[in-house]
């Protein structure tokens, strides 16, 4: 097995299970990982799952004016480097193109990564084709070590093609996790056998027995039907949009809202849904960790994602949350996007509905709210597709062939 770098936005995140189970797993298989994160963690609590993992963390540096002596230290060692005088080209050529301080931190970060980097490693694997893999190809430079990449959603539509075509072409090979972004990668090069779907998948071993089914059909207003959602508070999300869709309920459905997740907007949400006069329908809890999250999708009765196209491109890819919705049997509603088709079939195992429709989402929403049979035969459904297509040992083991 090789002994793997595998570089990373930031560690240990929340809202990046799937990058954890993954670790997990090629560690349980033999690979020999140490991490290098862009960034020191935000969130104040961890999964389960990170406290499994055995590979080492190091941070580089996260604003290079804050660690003159670590950088100093690379860019001299560097520059006796005979491969610098070939990477440094190519940094300013991207530099032309992408005159941004964020450019010229990760070709500092690949520097201080090649001076600290264990010397040991046989291989650099990155998560995420924008600035995560700035620095792993700029180090593959310097380090002389090839490197692969793991790309997933916003990563691939915020960049410009000639910043991924380029990586494509000297990167080993890549792996991605819906159809619709392996298409578009697969046509900015003609290796086009670089390019594999992989789907994260789920450890099922992480989640436990579904809880029965509640019967409840919003009728009884002590008795609310329990609407769940998790996601980060951003404009890819439709919150915005599911807030609307939620204030054109009929008044007489009785149902609750929980949103779990943080993110910059979530203020505006709350502001929003108080204009809306839904703020006693509705529970804000702020980022989660693994046990709670599980928590509230076994007391709800329904599981709703309104995610857009944002205006720059970013979008979903096949998020995570609506496999673990779906191991819990909850009936999930889901916009018709990215990976997203891949997972539901509308009316067969959730329901797909067009971003942005507020008036359809918000019909859907009243259709499962009152029919529990419904919400039942969806759930059942979607667990059998979770687990029998999309778990983790379905998936992984093509990753683990990789580092072999």
């Amino acid at each position: 097995m090789k002994k793997i770098a595998c570089i990373v936005k930031g560690y240990p995140r929340l809202s990046e299970t799937f990058i954890a189970q993954e670790i997990l797993a090629l560690e349980q298989a033999g690979v020999d990982i140490i991490i290098y994160s862009l960034r020191h963690p935000t969130d104040t609590t961890v999964h389960p799952v990170h406290k499994k993992i055995r590979a080492k963390v190091h941070y580089l540096p996260e604003y290079l004016y804050q660690h003159p002596i670590r950088v100093g230290k690379a860019l001299f060692k560097s520059l006796f480097n005979k491969h610098f005088y070939t990477v440094f080209p190519k940094f300013i050529k991207d530099l032309l193109r992408d005159l941004t301080p964020n450019r010229i931190r990760r070709f500092g970060q690949a520097l201080v990564l090649f001076n600290e980097i264990e010397a040991d490693r046989e291989w650099l694997y990155v998560h995420f084709l924008h600035t995560p893999a700035s620095v792993a190809r700029y180090a593959s430079y310097l380090t002389e070590l090839p490197w692969s990449c793991s790309a997933h959603a916003k990563d691939i539509w915020t960049s410009k093609d000639w910043d991924s075509r380029e990586k494509l072409a000297e990167m080993k090979w890549l792996v991605t996790c819906t159809r619709s972004n392996t298409e578009h990668l697969k046509a900015l090069i003609p290796q086009q056998s670089k390019v594999t779907l992989l789907y994260h998948g789920l450890d099922l071993s992480r989640f436990p027995t579904p809880v029965s089914f509640s019967g409840i059909d919003g009728t009884d207003h002590n008795k609310p039907v329990r609407i769940v959602s998790v996601g980060r508070a951003v404009s890819k999300k439709g919150y915005d949009v599911l807030l609307n869709a939620l204030a054109q309920l009929p008044k007489q459905l009785s149902w609750t809202f929980t949103h779990i997740g943080g993110g910059p907007l979530l203020d505006d949400l709350k502001a929003q849904a108080s204009n809306l006069q839904l703020k006693d329908n509705i529970e804000w809890l702020g980022a989660q960790n693994f046990e709670q999250v599980i928590m509230h999708y076994q007391a709800a009765d329904m599981f709703v994602l309104a995610s857009r196209i944002d205006k720059n491109g970013d979008r979903d890819g096949l998020p995570n949350v609506l496999m673990e919705a779906m191991t819990q049997k909850l009936a999930c509603i889901a916009s018709n996007i990215s990976g997203i088709p891949e997972l539901i079939t509308d009316r067969e195992n959730g329901i797909l509905i067009e971003p942005e429709d507020t008036e359809a989402l918000s019909k859907n929403m009243a259709e499962l709210i009152q029919s529990p049979e419904l919400r039942q035969q969806l759930g059942e459904t979607g667990y059998k597709t979770v687990t029998e297509k999309f778990s983790l040992e379905a998936n992984i083991q093509t990753l683990i062939d990789r580092f072999r």
